[in-house]
């Protein structure tokens, strides 16, 4: 009689051999996890710094990454149309059940929106005018003539009414933008930084970092068409030329700037009030000296061989041990 045996692919093998497509899905899982993270680390840096700069510690940054990985983690359910429970978030961020109890509520965000404030809107509109017609660097703040720029009309245009135009005014004058006499208000900056605020400050620099951010991790990860994130950069020249090439920057963005300014005008005139799209297009530069920035980073030279506060081996050797005395006998 004939018996049959079931076989399967990794019959004959050893099991330290059928393990091996396994061994190696977790190397290559392991090793673009670590890419990931050198990825995280190195955009993490200049947050850090900046946390340190205003005393903020870790458990206070903890907390925020911690807050961060939730909505995103929401967010990532929701995109599959699922509403996710406790459970679901803790497998999807490695978060405690326990800890995430008391964190399922919606996270507010203390810094307002960029993209909402109306002495920003207005400030941007009044400048692309200025570009237009140098002659509307100053304007009357109200004019009874309706064919007649005004600050109010302008206010009025950019915040769709939406806000007052004294309180607009106000701010701008707060911030140091423009200046107010005689009934005319008046340009004082070329572009809106609001280098007095620090929320205003702040605000900028989570936005434009955000969205900077956004679009290259939406091209790694392949969510949406490939968007404009692109950059030239150049290591081993003088400083001297670095800020050259700085300042053909700024008048090469200048140009792009008021282009753009248009180009988002006639389409925000244009738009419906059901359009909810959003676009922000920016430009940065970065120089500095990397010697000097890697001298910060490694510290002063040390011997390695003498740990701090010990004592080199080669001079414990030397050291004679100490004298012990017998105790007299009386």
């Amino acid at each position: 009689m004939t018996t049959k045996r079931a076989t399967s692919r990794n019959a004959g093998k050893s099991p330290a051999a059928a393990r091996v497509p396994r061994a190696q899905m977790a190397q290559t899982q392991e090793g673009r996890l670590g890419l990931v993270l050198g990825a995280c680390e190195r955009a993490l840096r200049p947050l850090v710094r900046l946390a340190l700069a205003f005393g903020v510690k870790h458990a206070q940054l903890e907390d925020v990454l911690r807050d961060a990985m939730l909505d995103e983690a929401r967010r990532a359910w929701r995109t599959q149309g699922i509403e996710p429970n406790v459970s679901q978030l803790s497998v999807t961020t490695g978060l405690n059940r326990k800890a995430l109890a008391s964190r399922v509520r919606e996270a507010r965000d203390p810094l307002p929106q960029t993209e909402t404030s109306a002495a920003s809107k207005t400030l941007t509109l009044w400048l692309q005018l200025f570009a237009d017609d140098p002659a509307q660097h100053a304007l009357p703040i109200m004019s009874s003539d309706e064919s007649t720029p005004s600050f109010e009309a302008v206010a009025r245009h950019a915040s769709r009414g939406n806000v007052h135009h004294r309180a607009i005014l106000d701010e701008l004058v707060r911030l140091n933008m423009a200046t107010e006499q005689d009934g005319m208000a008046q340009l004082a900056v070329e572009s809106f930084v609001p280098a007095g605020d620090l929320e205003g400050l702040l605000s900028f620099l989570g936005d434009n970092a955000r969205d900077h951010m956004l679009a290259g991790v939406s091209n790694t990860v392949g969510a949406k068409e490939p968007m404009l994130e692109q950059s030239v950069f150049a290591t081993g020249i003088s400083l001297q030329e670095c800020e050259r090439i700085h300042r053909l920057a700024r008048e090469r963005w200048a140009g792009l700037h008021r282009d753009m300014t248009r180009e988002m005008r006639q389409a925000f005139e244009a738009a419906d009030s059901k359009d909810s799209g959003r676009i922000r297009i920016g430009i940065y530069a970065y120089l500095e000296d990397v010697k000097a920035e890697q001298g910060l980073e490694k510290g002063p030279p040390r011997d390695r061989r003498t740990a701090p506060g010990k004592t080199p081996a080669a001079a414990r050797k030397r050291q004679a041990p100490p004298l012990q005395q017998r105790p007299k006998r009386r």
